[in-house]
């Protein structure tokens, strides 16, 4: 990455005045983006300039304008011909994906590029934390977390309080209209409950004792999709407006959600069969999201009558249905239906006698197509 980023510099190259290249690191909190700049930082030989924005306002344009000027000063100063401006913790009206694309294109066409950083996967928390692939399906891909998993408690207090009440106090609810932010906190909480499950909208108002409406909690679930916290898979139907009516399928970005808000702590739940499997399918599913996010693939569910599939994936026009089963024989029956309605190019079943889920969560997704 630090090598794309040096290269997108270099082929913007500052001549009689100075022009303008933006890269945009975005994504959830504290999976490492100011820890990648500042690294980046260390390996360049440009003059380098570095603010944070996180006490400033949003309305404080002044703020930014003083911060190139003093860039700009640096650079002459340096007499170099070329330089860096970071602005770190700056707001994009709560981080929201299309909000960043869309202000971006309008204003710097040509000249920006966003990355996104995501939650770590499990080959990153193994290869810098030694994770097993049982403590990440529970402790899930939040770096700032793995020095304190022996700790149960003071675990599950850090993602609550750090990460969480942060995430949906800062990143939502400081920068976007929410009308009805209790409703919001207790969708978050019954997402989590109910994460890998399909739930409609007029049963989730009714777990949530809430008369408002379904357009109201569609709102509310994706920004807190775009925050990096919890996701509503469609269903998968080649008819577009069938999929946005359907209803939705609860899916965790990061497992630790899920984890930190129960009871009970690692060693009950990884001896209960049922919760386990629940938990496994649950780190599936984030796995797919999150490398959907970088690797350009839609992801769905799919049910028809008693027949489901966990899974579909789309890329290209091309189509893999995907179910996890934690048992050895348990039978895939919706896939079948499904092969035999969409014709997908693939069916997958992770369990042991498949692709084993500690396998699949080393795969990049994309690579199945």
């Amino acid at each position: 990455m630090y090598e794309r980023i040096h290269k997108q510099i270099l082929a913007n190259r500052i001549e009689s005045e100075p022009r303008r290249y933006i890269q945009v690191v975005y994504g959830p909190r504290q999976v490492g983006k100011t820890t990648l700049v500042n690294q980046y930082s260390e390996q360049i030989s440009l003059p380098y300039y570095y603010a944070s924005s996180d006490a400033v306002f949003a309305d404080q344009v002044f703020w930014l304008e003083q911060r190139w000027n003093a860039a700009r000063a640096m650079l002459i100063d340096s007499e170099k011909n070329e330089g860096v401006l970071v602005i770190d913790e700056i707001h994009l009206l709560g981080s929201s994906r299309l909000l960043i694309q869309k202000g971006l294109t309008e204003s710097l066409a040509g000249r920006f590029e966003t990355l996104y950083v995501g939650h770590w996967t499990f080959s990153e928390m193994r290869d810098a934390f030694g994770f097993t692939p049982e403590q990440y399906v529970w402790y899930g891909g939040y770096p700032g977390g793995a020095g304190l998993i022996t700790d149960e408690e003071r675990w599950k207090q850090y993602i609550r309080e750090s990460l969480i009440e942060t995430s949906i106090s800062r990143d939502i609810l400081l920068l976007t209209r929410v009308d009805k932010p209790a409703l919001m906190r207790r969708l978050f909480e019954l997402g989590c409950i109910f994460s890998g499950q399909i739930l409609s909208y007029s049963k989730i108002m009714g777990e949530l004792q809430e008369a408002g409406n379904t357009t109201t909690l569609a709102h509310y679930l994706n920004l807190l999709d775009t925050a990096g916290l919890l996701g509503g898979l469609e269903k998968y139907s080649p008819a577009i407006v069938r999929q946005r009516a359907s209803s939705p399928k609860f899916q965790v970005h990061n497992t630790a959600l899920i984890s930190a808000q129960h009871i009970t702590g690692i060693n009950v739940i990884i001896n209960c069969n049922e919760d386990w499997g629940r938990w496994v399918e649950s780190a599936v599913g984030a796995h797919l999201l999150n490398h959907s996010l970088t690797g350009h693939y839609k992801l769905y569910h799919w049910r028809h009558g008693s027949f489901d599939v966990d899974f579909v994936l789309e890329f290209d026009g091309r189509i893999i249905a995907l179910e996890v089963k934690s048992g050895t024989f348990a039978k895939a029956q919706g896939l079948g239906a499904f092969a035999r309605k969409f014709k997908p190019e693939k069916t997958i079943v992770v369990r042991k006698s498949g692709i084993p889920w500690q396998q699949f969560l080393k795969l990049d997704p994309i690579s199945l197509f």
